[in-house]
């Protein structure tokens, strides 16, 4: 036997058994005639105490950090406790010892924190896995795994598995392609998601599936990205939005208390995608604090496809009253956004001087910041004084809802690039202000999305969330009784489809999109009909979906889904900005496994047996 016990459960209660235990060399610590080790496995850290009559031993057989060994010994009480870990009151008087394995020297210390920087511990994820807080990361992404299984099993979820050798039908982002040798000439796709399976799961009776499963997108990657990522993917049949917004919100509540201990009271806020992208300047909005956004100009808005439409009865007269002055950038820009930082009026020049700076960024990319200081004794100090006196600058203050000690920031510009820095901004200052504290959780449902954007460079609709979502009821009949096509790019706001709403939704957790879903079409008819919108031929159109279409003539029911980032819940329960912390092997940023070198080329042979030829010209 290598071990009656693991190095994280003796305590004081077992005080002079004999125990074995086995696990790596942590540390090594000589003095004089003893030497102390800690032993460490997956389950915690204890210390080792080898008397002088094993010395002679030690000489002849020295341990060394991540050597394997098994010990056999007596639980004995401490003399010097370590309160930082739980077997800090106890200590093994080793009797005898065996090395399984020596280790060489790792390349960075496998300790919190480790001297290895992000490539070297990738290199060596074997050996970084054996870190502490890489292992609590783990067994919080398990936790979140079995809180969420045993919450849809209560449900009446059936677990199914689906393919991973699919059709290609590239929507969005791009497939990975695998090619079929025994299809000459012919190609598999990884699934982006179960999407179509969990539809014909539907339409064959099993009206309440899931499964936490693994999908695939070529994509341009970064921190909270990866070229396959986990979901927990879900469908339900016979059921409407309502149905679904209620069960989701207790899956995540379920899993905030097994998980955290959270027991989540509230009710979740809801808002609209429009409301979302002009209060909060996008959608997937932090709602753990204030600071909305205020428009100054075009106060009467709608928002369409990412676009300002502006009622015609107030065209040529929509700037608010409090920006009326000489002010060529306010009144030359296409909008002006404000937001009240609160009890930020004693800022500095200088810390407003890095504010203006950290605009200009270019991954924010605006030229400049105007503010305005609400003293706390009522008057006001500007940037801008020399345009607005102090009746505007009052006038602006009450138009965003400022009060005394705030400062009021300004940009202006370009609606969309400004509508975007704005929201980088109100982050960048709740985060300043230490209002977004990782250890408080807000949920928000965002709904009524748009059903369609406008791709400007092909000149026609596309998907928001994808071809298989339905519009809402009372928009069916605008889709089927329309004809999809645009005259021209000008005219596309006016066009009938431009107002579609989706019946969709997305949950929101800390400003990160955690899931999103909608109910689905499930009629051929609408199916059709949408997939001539998105510009699909009906030849095209049977080609790539005939399975689906040909699935809604033999009475499929109305259902709908959602399917949740299974990886990205994971990072914000345990605090982390990076996904890739909560996955046991990661790819970096250029999507290579640099522990295996993955993507790597392939012999001549296999080229040949699959009838590919490289052109790498």
């Amino acid at each position: 036997m290598y071990r009656t016990h693991t190095c994280g459960e003796l305590r004081l209660n077992q005080v002079s058994t004999s125990v074995t235990l086995a696990g790596w060399v942590q540390t090594v610590r000589k003095f004089g005639s003893i030497t102390f080790v800690d032993l460490r496995d997956r389950y915690g850290i204890t210390q080792l105490l080898f008397g002088e009559a094993l010395q002679p031993v030690l000489d002849a057989q020295p341990l060394g950090r991540e050597y394997v060994i098994t010990v056999t010994g007596t639980v004995q009480e401490r003399s010097n406790k370590n309160t930082q870990i739980p077997t800090g009151d106890i200590e093994i008087a080793v009797e005898e010892f065996k090395i399984l394995n020596k280790s060489a020297v790792p390349p960075f210390t496998i300790t919190d924190d480790t001297d290895g920087g992000d490539d070297i511990r990738m290199k060596y994820r074997y050996l970084d896995l054996r870190r502490n807080a890489v292992k609590k990361n783990l067994e919080l992404r398990y936790a979140v795994n079995r809180a969420a299984r045993n919450y849809l099993h209560e449900q009446g979820f059936m677990d199914i598995e689906t393919p991973f050798l699919i059709k290609s039908t590239p929507e969005g982002a791009r497939d990975f392609v695998v090619p079929s040798r025994m299809n000459a000439g012919e190609f598999y796709a990884l699934p982006q998601s179960p999407q179509t399976f969990k539809q014909l799961l539907m339409v064959s009776g099993y009206d309440r599936y899931y499964q936490i499963v693994k999908c695939f997108r070529d994509e341009d990657l970064r921190a909270d990205r990866q070229p396959e990522f986990t979901q927990i993917d879900c469908e339900m049949a016979f059921v409407e939005q309502e149905d679904i917004l209620q069960m989701f919100e207790g899956l995540i509540k379920h899993i905030f208390k097994a998980v955290k201990g959270i027991d989540y009271t509230e009710k979740v806020e809801r808002t609209t995608w429009e409301e979302a992208m002009w209060m909060y300047g996008n959608d997937k909005p932090d709602i753990r604090f204030g600071m909305q956004l205020t428009n100054l100009k075009f106060p009467q808005h709608t928002f369409v496809n990412k676009q300002v439409a502006v009622p015609s009865t107030t065209k040529g007269n929509a700037e608010h009253a409090a920006l009326e002055s000489d002010f060529a950038v306010f009144n030359d820009a296409e909008t002006v956004i404000a937001i009240a930082a609160p009890n930020c009026s004693e800022y500095t020049r200088k810390q407003t001087d890095e504010l203006v700076e950290w605009v200009k960024r270019p991954q924010i990319g605006m030229k400049g910041l105007a503010f305005i200081k609400c003293n706390t004794d009522g008057s006001f100090k500007s940037s801008i004084d020399k345009f607005y006196s102090e009746e505007k600058l009052a006038a602006i203050a009450q138009a965003c809802g400022a009060q005394k000690g705030d400062l009021i920031l300004l940009l202006a510009g370009a609606e969309e690039r400004t509508r975007k820095a704005a929201s980088e901004l109100r982050l960048e200052m709740g985060k300043r202000l230490n209002l977004r504290n990782p250890n408080e959780f807000k949920l928000l449902w965002v709904l009524d999305f748009p059903l369609f954007e406008y791709a400007e460079d092909d000149n026609r609709w596309v998907a928001r969330h994808h071809p298989f979502t339905s519009p809402k009821p009372s928009d069916i009949a605008t889709m089927i009784n329309n004809n999809p096509a645009i005259e021209n790019a000008a005219k596309y706001l006016e066009h009938p489809y431009a107002n579609i709403k989706a019946n969709a939704y997305d949950m929101v957790l800390n400003g990160n999109e955690i899931g999103g879903g909608s109910i689905r079409i499930f009629q051929r008819e609408l199916q059709e009909k949408m997939f001539a919108a998105l510009g699909m031929s009906p030849e095209e159109a049977l080609h790539k979906f005939g399975f689906l279409l040909g699935a809604f003539e033999y009475g499929a029911p109305p259902h709908g889904g959602i399917a949740f980032g299974f990886d990205r819940l994971c990072s914000i329960l345990g605090g982390s900005e990076s996904i890739r912390d909560f996955i046991a092997f990661p790819k970096n940023n250029s999507g290579r496994d640099v522990m295996l070198d993955a993507p790597s080329s392939i012999d001549d042979k296999q080229l040949t047996e699959l009838s590919i030829k490289l052109n790498l010209a």
